[in-house]
């Protein structure tokens, strides 16, 4: 069986520039991060002694863009790196395999780029939009530009220009570790004698987008109040880093009376499963996802992974951390006991069963989405597949 390997292309709307990438998800596996590697098929009867060049260029929108009044805005755009892609600088650049095979394929006319991003450059992360919110939606999104110019100092035109958005993501490390989160607190009263004592138990620290989560309490009321209800929540924790703002969502939630009322002298113990999901949280405002490039695939943003010898404060761009929430709700009186036991959400690494699993539920839902689509064709020699880029607005002048 011969399996077609999948390239996006995109040309501009002149059609003399056309980029080919070999994937649009770039893997940040903290100690390093993987290059962006692509080819370039150029007219060179339209160039007419100009130069092409390339640059990978980020986007960090930390407010509304409707709220933008009077020259005051919220997003900051960088150029995080940016290189002549032709004429070649590096003649004898080292080539990826991918890159091999697609200067083979298309001809003496391609020219292969590559971009690194910095260290510590953050993840794509988007904030979802509320059903009355207008323009582009918060949080961190990359995109490759390629444009025909004199200088590099030009910004090109739209008509010979391409924009290609991609996304820089984090996957989980091959092994989860054999650590339990846990978290033990107790609640005392003023005016009486004992304490209730809640012990939350995670059956682990790194779960997959999709998983259940499996929370084992145990109560126990050492105290003269009774236990009414238990409520249980995963919560999603941003925090935006250019204006040091940070807020929590409630992902997935339930609320039970089993075994209450806990009366004093009594315990409990019990498991509650709870599943976080972005598909259980559309057109919810302020839901951090990975990127927002397709709505079909797209999952919850995953946790931030930061290197040995770094902290959070640290880290820039949007920030993400998840923990899970119990209360317990001691009546009108006693008010309520509440405790979170951080964990990591994060995609399986590639080669994983986990991650071929996730693969193959991902290939059965795209099959009858690609069965109708024309936007691609396949080349059954060099066994590759050519798919369309949507197309990026630029904001260029003509």
């Amino acid at each position: 069986m011969v399996v077609a390997v999948k390239v996006f292309k995109k040309s501009a709307p002149n059609g003399k520039l056309t980029v080919y990438l070999g994937k649009r998800d770039f893997i940040d596996h903290v100690d390093y991060c993987e290059p962006v590697d692509g080819v370039v098929v150029i007219d060179q009867e339209y160039l007419r002694g100009r130069k092409v060049f390339g640059q990978l260029v980020t986007v960090y929108r930390y407010g509304r863009e409707e709220d933008e009044v009077m020259g005051v805005k919220f997003s900051k755009e960088m150029v995080l790196c940016k290189e002549q892609v032709y004429p070649m600088v590096n003649s004898k650049m080292e080539m990826t395999p991918m890159q091999e095979r697609l200067v083979k394929k298309l001809g003496e006319n391609a020219y292969p780029f590559t971009f690194h991003f910095p260290n510590m450059a953050p993840s794509s992360v988007t904030l979802q939009a509320g059903e009355d919110d207008q323009g582009k939606p918060l949080g961190v999104e990359y995109s490759i530009k390629i444009y025909v110019g004199e200088d590099d100092e030009e910004k090109g035109h739209k008509r010979s220009s391409v924009g290609l958005m991609i996304k820089k993501l984090q996957h989980a490390p091959n092994t989860r570790g054999r650590r339990l989160p846990s978290s033990l607190v107790s609640k005392g009263f003023t005016f009486s004698q004992g304490k209730i004592n809640l012990e939350v138990t995670l059956d682990r620290e790194i779960y997959y987008h999709g998983e259940k989560i499996s929370a084992n309490i145990v109560i126990t009321n050492n105290s003269r109040k009774t236990v009414k209800s238990i409520k249980c929540f995963v919560v999603q924790h941003c925090e935006v880093t250019m204006v040091n703002a940070q807020f929590s969502k409630h992902i997935a939630s339930l609320e039970t009376r089993e075994g209450c009322p806990i009366t004093p002298g009594a315990s409990f113990t019990k498991s509650f499963f709870l599943v976080p999901l972005a598909s259980s949280n559309k057109d919810r405002r302020g839901i951090a996802l990975d990127g927002h490039l397709r709505d079909e695939d797209v999952n919850l943003a995953s946790s931030t992974m930061i290197s040995e010898g770094k902290s959070h404060s640290d880290a820039m761009g949007i920030i993400i951390s998840y923990s899970l929430r119990v209360k317990l709700n001691c009546g009108t009186l006693g008010g309520e006991l509440q405790t979170d036991v951080p964990f990591k959400l994060l995609t399986p690494a590639p080669g994983t069963v986990e991650r071929e699993r996730v693969n193959a539920l991902k290939k059965m839902k795209s099959i009858e989405r690609h069965r109708y689509e024309n936007s691609h064709y396949a080349d059954d020699d060099d066994n590759i597949v050519f798919e369309d880029f949507a197309r990026l607005r630029m904001n260029e002048p003509e």
